[in-house]
């Protein structure tokens, strides 16, 4: 695949016209002006919110029936990927695999750039290939030129397999929209410095990213309210946030929280429902079990129930 590179089309690499003298502002005039740069990302964001009401949908409704959801990207946008797949383990209690970002060159790409990775459209099909990738999957490509081959190998490759195809790029008319089924475009304008798209364009990704996955999580019971209800307690601060989570999901006191928290085997959601019904962490988790993981369900189930 080779694509034709016209860098003066693409507004991410388009020079600012505010920044014309960054080598010569003070640090006041520069810090004030990338944050009123950064002021210009959420907005952009908001218009495309059709496309991103459509992507959470679509990423939800495969998690429902098992499938799993890949990030796939080089450079910032791959690491992005790869940051939002880390944090939904510990954040929603999710296995790695139900999750995962691939990022041109392997996780050495992390760190270290891997010399002409991301224009190989075959390592993209290939990456998911080794993922064995099924049609219950979603691939969400990031580019934020809109045009990496690495990303448009991979996409067109979900396709044929039919998972859901997804694209997040940071120009409009992006060539990786033509290679999706959701096409979401984040135009966030020229950077304050040329061509760096680790700044408004990574600040705009970042910003679909939390929202696709968040949302998708919620979709699936994940979320209790507004609490992360299947936060893993891996570490201390974890722990007491936990036993917090409890209190102010039941309006319970400490000792009720850390009590229920233990009896739970220190699984969050389930102590709340074990308090909010007041029963045994067995009938709690078939409670659970029937809701398919939604507190607010279970606790329905158990009214009714009483009735």
């Amino acid at each position: 695949m080779t694509l034709s590179i016209n860098l003066d089309q693409m507004t991410t690499e388009t020079r600012n016209q505010r920044t014309m003298h960054l080598d010569t502002m003070s640090v006041h005039e520069f810090a004030t002006v990338m944050n009123a740069e950064d002021q210009t990302v959420a907005p952009s964001v908001h218009q495309a919110l059709p496309a991103i009401e459509a992507a959470i949908q679509t990423i939800t409704t495969a998690f429902k029936q098992n499938g799993r959801l890949f990030y796939i990207g080089a450079g910032t946008s791959g690491r992005l990927g790869v940051l939002d797949a880390a944090e939904c383990v510990p954040t929603f209690g999710v296995s790695p695999e139900m999750v995962q970002g691939l990022i041109a060159g392997g996780m050495k790409a992390m760190t270290v750039a891997v010399e002409g990775a991301e224009d190989s459209p075959a390592l993209g099909k290939t990456d998911l290939e080794d993922r064995k990738l099924t049609a219950n999957d979603v691939v969400v490509g990031i580019a934020a030129s809109g045009r990496t081959p690495y990303v448009i190998g991979g996409l067109d490759y979900a396709q044929s397999v039919g998972a859901a195809t997804i694209s997040l790029a940071c120009n409009a008319g992006a060539e990786i929209s033509r290679h999706a089924e959701i096409a979401i475009e984040v135009p966030a304008g020229p950077e304050v410095l040329t061509g760096s798209t680790r700044l408004k364009a990574g600040t705009a990704q970042k910003l679909v990213l939390n929202m696709l996955s968040t949302g998708a999580m919620v979709g699936i019971g994940k979320v209790y309210k507004n609490l992360m209800v299947d936060v893993q307690p891996t570490n201390e601060k974890l722990v007491v946030r936990s036993q917090r989570i409890i209190q102010q999901a039941t309006g319970c006191d400490a000792a009720t929280a850390a009590k229920a928290f233990e009896a739970a085997n220190r699984h969050v959601k389930l102590a709340i429902v074990m308090i909010l019904t007041d029963q045994p962490s067995t009938i709690a988790q078939t409670l659970l079990n029937r809701a398919n993981g939604f507190i607010s369900k279970a606790v329905a189930l158990s009214q009714e129930e009483e009735v």
